[in-house]
């Protein structure tokens, strides 16, 4: 068995320095592109790959990211996170960082998690999920100077636009926009909107989409035919029993956008046992569900947040966390998800008899 390719191979193959190598690896951005691309060819070539172990006693780094494990829910969307998990896992993979997953309960018990590891030497950054309003845990980064991004924008603080503050999100408010003008162009002129209650800023800039479409499509008139119910949590039953009490109040409806696929599914169900299988209706994630049922849906493009985080963290192409802090203009990405059209609602109820068991 041959000797695995060095450092010092790749340096010669590719006609340049030792130090020109490891910067390659480690921070190519200070790297000319012309030689950036001679060395890596050169490692493509070689198959070399970093000696991990030797790296994190050079770097006195860890090569980890942290991130929180969210507990267990039983709503249809928790698998958003999970996909977002193994996109990230599978792209820190090739850069040569590894993820560590740990809980919290809380999030002050989540920043207690983090100065622990922080203090450990375990981590050199977090990713953070579900960012909410008066979310404490950023700020305490911030001032603790460790390096983190948000999945999530900093909703109803005032570090939007913070250089400080790397997040990359899902454009919401696009995607539903997306959903609202594809049925009122099919026709539909009565689309109703079912959401979570505000303040919720996921919530509220999925909605502003909605709203916006109604305006521009059907003006003031339109918009006014609209009636918004919001439900506080991802049930499917309290779904079904608002949209079904809303069909019986307004059976002019002729479409629906849901915030999630778990609302989707109940107003399809509530649908069908109106009599109105037919019903547009379109969700939010591109869930399992969804693919499986077969309805409409917004689908969040995780690889691309995934990316998007990384990249933030870490440089277009680089194996290490940066060491400088981006420019405002740098320091966030807004992913436009894809509307995923499928086939018409066909979900059929089918009411229990005497003869079943």
């Amino acid at each position: 068995m041959g000797l695995l390719p060095t450092v010092e191979d790749v340096a010669l193959l590719a006609s340049v320095s030792r130090q020109t190598v490891s910067n390659v690896l480690n921070t190519p951005a200070i790297v000319k592109p012309a030689t950036r691309q001679r060395v890596e060819s050169a490692i493509a070539q070689l198959g070399y790959r970093q000696n991990a172990s030797a790296r994190r006693l050079r770097t006195q780094k860890s090569s980890t990211i942290g991130i929180r494990l969210d507990p267990m829910v039983n709503g249809i969307s928790g698998s958003v996170l999970d996909r977002f998990l193994h996109a990230l896992t599978e792209q820190a993979d090739v850069r040569g960082m590894r993820v560590l997953l740990f809980t919290a309960a809380t999030p002050e018990a989540e920043i207690e998690q983090i100065r622990r590891l922080r203090d450990g030497s375990d981590v050199d950054a977090f990713v953070l999920t579900a960012t909410f309003h008066g979310d404490p845990r950023t700020e305490w980064l911030i001032n603790n100077h460790v390096p983190f991004v948000t999945f999530g924008r900093p909703w109803g603080i005032d570090d939007m636009n913070d250089p400080q503050h790397l997040w990359v999100d899902v454009d919401g408010s696009a995607g539903v926009r997306a959903a609202t003008n594809h049925l009122i162009e099919s026709g539909a002129t009565r689309v109703h909107y079912l959401g979570w209650p505000s303040p919720s800023g996921t919530g509220d800039d999925r909605r502003r989409g909605w709203a916006d479409a109604m305006r521009k499509h059907l003006g003031s008139d339109g918009a006014a035919l609209v009636n918004l119910e919001s439900i506080s949590v991802e049930d499917v039953s309290k779904a079904t029993a608002v949209v079904a009490e809303l069909l019986k109040r307004q059976p002019s409806i002729d479409a629906l956008v849901c915030v999630s696929d778990s609302l989707a599914l109940g107003a399809m169900i509530a649908a069908a046992s109106a009599g109105r299988p037919q019903l547009p209706i379109i969700g939010f994630d591109n869930t399992p569900i969804a693919q499986a049922v077969g309805f409409s849906s917004v689908e969040q493009s995780l690889g691309l947040v995934a990316a998007g985080a990384l990249e933030l963290l870490m440089g277009a192409t680089g194996s290490d966390l940066v060491g400088r802090r981006p420019s405002p203009g740098e320091a966030h990405r807004l992913i436009t998800p894809e509307l995923v059209i499928r086939r018409p609602n066909q979900l059929s109820i089918r009411e229990p008899n005497s003869t079943d068991t």
